[in-house]
């Protein structure tokens, strides 16, 4: 094992923050894990969801401006906002995937989870360690998730089989290079010089790119995967 007292003070706080980085995304993801696990054990509180129109789509624009938030404001928030900003987009998150667990069975869900873990760590893995600078990686698969995101809408109307599998499998590819090119980014986010509360919302900001590339892996995978509740 690598002894970091023989590291520079420079490195070690570099990989604190990295670190500090997972512990956020992890964090976020059990926070949705739990509360869509509670909501759909709780089917008055789905069916209000699944069954209120308008409920369901305050939600959806709800983690949508918490995103945004969070994206383009969170210097300018304070490192407990920021904190609670994230975790709230994890619990609304929570609410509205709470529908997979009557969709899917549990297994298969699982199943998929376990799956994304593993492509999401290899691809993160090579995102850290590989030398080769990913941002052409980067822009090529945001181009192709704004190509699937309109393909995703049009069909929305039209609900063509052959368009839903095509997103589905592209979103697959596009999230695994949006993982392996944003793990490489976060390391561009850690500058050395900042206060603690700074360095913070440095990894709130990194853990919510990685935190999004798992989720939307994971539905695309599930969409794969997954078996149908009868």
């Amino acid at each position: 094992m690598e002894n970091t007292l023989a590291l520079p003070q420079a490195e070690v706080e570099r990989r604190s923050f990295i670190v500090q980085v997972y512990h956020w995304m992890t964090a976020g993801l059990a926070f949705t894990g739990l509360i869509a696990w509670w909501v759909s054990s709780q089917p008055q509180l789905v069916h209000a969801i699944i069954g209120n129109r308008a409920l369901f789509w305050i939600l959806i624009i709800a983690e949508f401006g918490l995103v945004l938030a969070l994206a383009g404001w969170v210097q300018r928030m304070s490192p407990l906002m920021a904190a609670a900003a994230f975790l709230g987009y994890a619990a609304l998150n929570g609410l509205t995937l709470s529908v997979i667990f009557l969709i899917y069975t549990s297994a298969s869900i699982a199943t998929a989870f376990f799956v994304t873990a593993g492509t999401f760590g290899a691809a993160s893995m090579y995102g850290y360690f590989t030398k080769t600078d990913l941002t052409s990686v980067g822009n090529f698969c945001f181009m192709g998730l704004i190509g699937v995101i309109l393909a995703s809408v049009v069909n929305f109307w039209f609900k063509s089989p052959a368009v839903y599998w095509v997103t589905t499998y592209a979103g697959v590819i596009i999230f695994v290079g949006l993982t392996a090119y944003d793990t490489q980014k976060i390391e561009g986010l850690f500058r050395g010089d900042e206060s603690a509360g700074e360095e913070r919302k440095e990894a709130i900001a990194g853990a919510l790119a990685l935190y999004l590339d798992f989720i939307n892996l994971f539905l695309d995978l599930l969409r794969i995967m997954g078996r149908r509740r009868d």
